[in-house]
Order: structure tokens, then sequence, then C-alpha cells
């Protein structure tokens, strides 16, 4: 590592802890919702596997029989407009890709009974999801690093990656120094080696360890009157589009499925495609032969203006299972009911 790179992550890192710190001493600094706020987030600035884990969590609190609500900001969505943008109320999508972003209407698609609010103020989404939405409790999206919202419990994701290179901004990928997971209440490990599970277990004796596994299925076919699971024969020939954080991750998914990776494309993450975009995708599919064109559901919000494409354009599900689903609805049953039992004292 460069010693400029080393000193200034050094740097990075400790504004970082002194921004916690701050927020710790100062409880008046963050504000309170009248309903239970569940943070879900990273040290790692991407790809960790926040989002699929806030569904995971939001169907879980469906079937325990709360009313959730996702709170986001949005990030990088085509129209930031002021105040809060509703994308999806318990029962249906009310919002546009341009005012939600990609992640909060990706999410709102998937989640039946789910409220999803988009705001750069989170108490804000979270009032108008108490008041108008009859949200119970909040899923506080990509949350670790909001201390400007009091939660009931911090949950953190980490990858097997984010053992490899702990390094902060810029030297690394991680927002705050590893010894930032000791305000964890929760940890959860994707696809995390049982090496890495330990050495975490032993230093920071987390509240809740849970492991998660990264489930893929076969991609599917999203286009009036041929919507479905197409499924594609091993050995098919595809290209594969990725504008995420760790796009090897997911063309390594795409191989593991059985299929022939004839072509892989990448873009930055949240990029806004184009027609030109859709354009050389599909001319670029068909010089190679591609029988599909394979992408994440991330990316397909953002490219399914465009359709139809030929060879037709397929999203690819991937959702979290963790392995002691019941010691999970335990911890959040606790962390719920001890957040409620103190709501007459605030």
């Amino acid at each position: 590592m460069k010693p400029v790179l080393r000193a200034l992550s050094k740097v990075y890192g400790a504004v970082a802890w002194q921004r916690r710190q701050w927020y710790r001493l100062r409880s008046h600094a963050s504000r309170r919702l009248t309903q239970p706020v569940i943070s879900v987030g990273a040290l790692a600035v991407g790809g960790s596997g926040k989002t699929p884990l806030t569904a995971y969590l939001a169907r879980t609190l469906v079937s325990m029989g709360e009313r959730p609500s996702v709170l986001s900001r949005g990030y990088r969505r085509a129209n930031p407009v002021e105040g809060v943008t509703v994308v999806r109320s318990a029962d249906r999508i009310v919002g546009d890709l341009a005012t939600a972003g990609d992640e909060p209407m990706m999410l709102a698609r998937s989640l039946d009974g789910v409220a999803v609010v988009v705001a750069s103020d989170r108490y804000l989404a979270g009032r108008l999801a108490e008041t108008h939405l009859g949200a119970t409790v909040h899923l506080l999206d990509d949350g670790f690093q909001h201390f400007q919202l009091r939660r009931t419990a911090d949950l953190l994701v980490m990858s097997e990656t984010d053992f490899t290179n702990s390094n902060v901004l810029p030297a690394g990928s991680f927002r705050e120094r590893l010894a930032t997971m000791c305000y964890a209440d929760a940890v959860f490990l994707v696809d995390v080696s049982e090496k890495h599970r330990q050495w975490l277990e032993e230093r920071f004796h987390p509240e809740g360890l849970f492991a998660v596994r990264r489930q893929v299925s076969q991609p599917v076919l999203t286009w009036p009157g041929r919507s479905g699971t197409r499924a594609l024969d091993p050995g098919t020939c595809v290209m594969a589009i990725a504008g995420i954080a760790r796009p090897e991750r997911f063309f390594e998914d795409v191989r593991a499925l059985g299929l022939n990776l004839v072509r892989a494309e990448t873009v930055s993450d949240h990029h806004p495609y184009t027609r030109n975009d859709a354009k050389r995708f599909q001319e670029a599919a068909i010089a190679v032969q591609a029988q599909a064109i394979v992408t994440t559901e991330k990316d397909f919000v953002r490219l399914e203006a465009w359709q139809p494409f030929k060879p037709p354009l397929m999203a690819m599900p991937l959702t979290f299972r963790v392995d002691s689903d019941g010691d999970l609805r335990s911890f959040l049953a606790s962390r719920i009911v001890a957040d409620r039992g103190t709501a007459g004292c605030r």
C-alpha cells in the first residue's frame, strides 16, 4: 500500500470514529420514531448484501404479524424530489424508478405487505410511514452510519471478502474501522468461513451471530404476456450484464447455474442505462450468439425501459436464507418488545 493512501485512510478512519463518538455522547442529536427501528448496514461501501438481507428481514417481520416499512435514502436516483417519496404502500407500488432509485424499486416489487419510503431525511420518511401507511416497525436500509435516527437494533452484514481487506477508504473499501463492529447488536455473515466466524465471535462477542446463505435462482423473463420463469438448459450461451459493486460474484453465480457465459459486460454501480446502452448490449449478444442476456434484479429495473430485448433480457433472482431462522425471530421479537416497553417513558 502506498504511504499516501495509508495516511489518508488513517485520517478517514479517525474522522469516522470521532463522528460516531460525537453522536454516542449526544443522544439529543438523534431523533426517535414512535415505532421500533431496525438498522441494516455494513462497513464496506457496497456488495455486502444489505438489500437482500433487508428483503429477508421484511418478509420475516410480515410473517411475525408486523407491518414493516423500509426507509431508504434512494441513493443515486435520477429525480431526487424534495420531501418524502412513497415507492410502495403495503399493497401496491405507487412510485417510479426516477424518484425511487433502483434498490428501493427492486424491494418494492418483491415485498408484498411492506411499505417502501424514500427520503434524504429518514426521520420524515418514518413519520409518514407511521401516520399514513400503518407501519409498526421500520427497517433502516444502509443505516449503520446513519446516526441521525435512533434505532432499536443495529444489524451488520459482512461477507467473506470483507475479511481479506479491512482497510478504510481510500486504501480499502471500509467506511469505518473494523473496531466499530463492537457497536453492532447482531452480525450476519454471508457465506463466511468458519475460521473467520470464530475469530469474529471471540473478538467482538456480538449478541446475535447469524450465518447467511446466498441462493440464486433460474433467470426470470419479465415482459407483458411472457412473464414467468423460463428455464435455461445447462450449457445455454448467455451474455451477462452487471452494474453492481462486486460484478465478478454475479458472473460466478451465472456459471454456477451451468450456463455458458460467453460475454460479460460491467458498468459502474447504479449506472443510468440509456437507449444506446441497450442497443450496444443487444448487438454484442447477437455477435457472440448468446441466447439470452442475463442481469441482476437491480440492473433489470434500470434496463427494462428499453424492452423488448433480442435476445431476451432476463433477471436472475438472489435471495438470502438465515440458517437459524428461529433464533433470528426470537432476537427480533425481544428487541421490538423491549422498545415498545420503553415507549411510555419517552
